[in-house]
């Protein structure tokens, strides 16, 4: 009987590859001018889509509370995430716990997690 080894499940080297993005707002490096924000979380989750399809094991996004970054909401985007891709793990690249309400944190996490069939997980700072 053949073992069905999921790509997740690690029996390999332990390497993991993934790529984070904190949803910076940049200009568009062919017309120059800077994208919308709404451009940028479409490309965000385009990204992650395509990390999926590739292999990748991780995809993270950071938390920003600025006008130049278009995340600040991470698990919003993170569930978007969720809903286009099927493997890949979706993790917070960095949680700013000391200005969130750790109930409210536990509950958009355990809720992404549910919505993510278990993908999900948390980087804090």
């Amino acid at each position: 009987m053949k073992k069905n080894i999921s790509r997740n499940s690690k029996s390999h080297s332990g390497i993991e590859i993934g790529v984070y993005t904190f949803g910076d707002v940049i200009q568009d490096p062919l017309t120059g001018r800077v994208i919308s924000p709404r451009q940028r979380l479409e490309e965000i989750v385009a990204a992650a889509k395509l990390a999926d399809e590739v292999g990748l094991d991780v995809f993270g996004v950071g938390e920003h509370h600025r006008l130049d970054f278009a995340v600040s909401a991470t698990p919003v985007v993170l569930g978007a995430i969720a809903s286009v891709t099927e493997q890949i793990r979706l993790t917070s690249a960095t949680m700013v716990l000391g200005s969130s309400d750790p109930v409210l944190v536990f509950e958009d996490k355990a809720t992404l997690d549910l919505l993510s069939n278990g993908r999900a997980e948390i980087i804090a700072g």
